[in-house]
Order: C-alpha cells, then sequence, then structure tokens
C-alpha cells in the first residue's frame, strides 16, 4: 500500500529552522518589492532616469593618478543618467520591475505554502512538488528575463546619449536574482532534508 505524502512530527529545532528561514525570506520579498515600487515611481516620475550599463572593458579616465591626474581604466559597469531615455527603454524599466515583483510574489507565495504544509508535519507530497516546481519555474524566468529587460534599457540609454553612434550589447544577471534564486533553492534544500529524515522514521515504524 502506497501514499502520495510523507507525514510525521517535526522536532522544535526543525520548526524553528523553517520558520527563520520564511521570515528571512519574507523580509528579502518585502525589500524587493518595495524596491521595485520606488524604481517605478522614478521611471514613471519624468526627468532624468538613472540606467544601470554593463561594459566590456570600455576604457575611461578615473581620476586615481598623482595628485588626482587621469588614469585609463577599464570601465565594466556605470550608471547612466539619461534625461530622454527613448519610450522603447522606459517600457523595458517597467516590464523589468514587475517581472521582479511578480517572480518574488509567486515564489513567496508558493514556499509560505509549502512551509504551511511541513509545519502540519507533512513533506513529500504531490501538492507541495507543485509548490516547488512552481517557484523554481518563476525564479528561473525572474533570473532570465530580468536582465533581458535591464539590458534592452541600457541599449536605449546608450543609444540617446551617443545619437546612435555607440553600441555595447552585453547582458548580465544582476545580483537581485541570485538572491532569489539562492532563497528558493535554500528552501528547498531544507524541505527535502527533513523530509528525508521523516521518511526514514516512518519507514522505521513499519
Amino acid at each position: 500500500m502506497s501514499s502520495s505524502a510523507t507525514a510525521g512530527t517535526l522536532s522544535q529545532a526543525d520548526r524553528i529552522g523553517v520558520v527563520v528561514l520564511v521570515g528571512v525570506g519574507l523580509v528579502l520579498a518585502a525589500i524587493t518589492v518595495v524596491g521595485a515600487v520606488i524604481r517605478l515611481i522614478e521611471t514613471l516620475g519624468g526627468g532624468r532616469i538613472e540606467v544601470l550599463a554593463e561594459f566590456a572593458g570600455t576604457p575611461a579616465e578615473a581620476p586615481i593618478g598623482v595628485d588626482g591626474a587621469p588614469v585609463t581604466v577599464a570601465l565594466d559597469t556605470a550608471i547612466l543618467s539619461v534625461s530622454d531615455l527613448p519610450l522603447a527603454s522606459v517600457i523595458s524599466l517597467v516590464i523589468q520591475q514587475v517581472i521582479l515583483v511578480a517572480a518574488v510574489l509567486i515564489v513567496a507565495a508558493m514556499l509560505g505554502l509549502l512551509v504551511l504544509g511541513i509545519l502540519r508535519g507533512i513533506v513529500f507530497s504531490a501538492r507541495h512538488t507543485v509548490y516547488v516546481g512552481t517557484a523554481s519555474i518563476a525564479a528561473f524566468f525572474g533570473i532570465v528575463l530580468y536582465p533581458f529587460f535591464g539590458n534592452m534599457a541600457a541599449n536605449g540609454a546608450f543609444a540617446a546619449l551617443s545619437d546612435g553612434t555607440f553600441e555595447n550589447v552585453i547582458l548580465t544577471v544582476q545580483p537581485l536574482t541570485f538572491i532569489v534564486a539562492a532563497f528558493v533553492a535554500a528552501l528547498a534544500t531544507t524541505v527535502f532534508s527533513v523530509g528525508a529524515r521523516l521518511q526514514r522514521e516512518t519507514e522505521g515504524l513499519v
């Protein structure tokens, strides 16, 4: 006779660990959402818009020589402040933040439901597999699409500042996406680690 779920009694340490991990994740999610809202307000508020731009070792002058003398360095990243950012770039920035918020909220919701099940002593089940899979997919698309639209916005900033004479097409993954992915991976690892122990305990009683 088979069962679709593995149940058991969580120890106090397990419960504390799961709750702390979820608490940290919720704080990160809240910070991310607030930051995205602020970014949207800045983007749609008019005036100059700051855009993160990636460079491929582009030469630039930095005042780091003797008495502040300029020295040529290889520029990797910079913040471009543009007052006439093309509409396509503005839309890209908006989409970028919407994707970020959506991915974070989906991940937080799925993992929240997962934790509720864990606290009831159920770790391995078809429903929990769906939760973990949905969270992973949301995180994956966030990782892929967030830098993609950021790159589109940066290309528009380059075009606006150089009148289309400077091309610098580079695609990188932003650190914030790694935070989301790390949270998903860490919680999933914790869930299945606890689940494996509960399963061993259950099998030992059979």
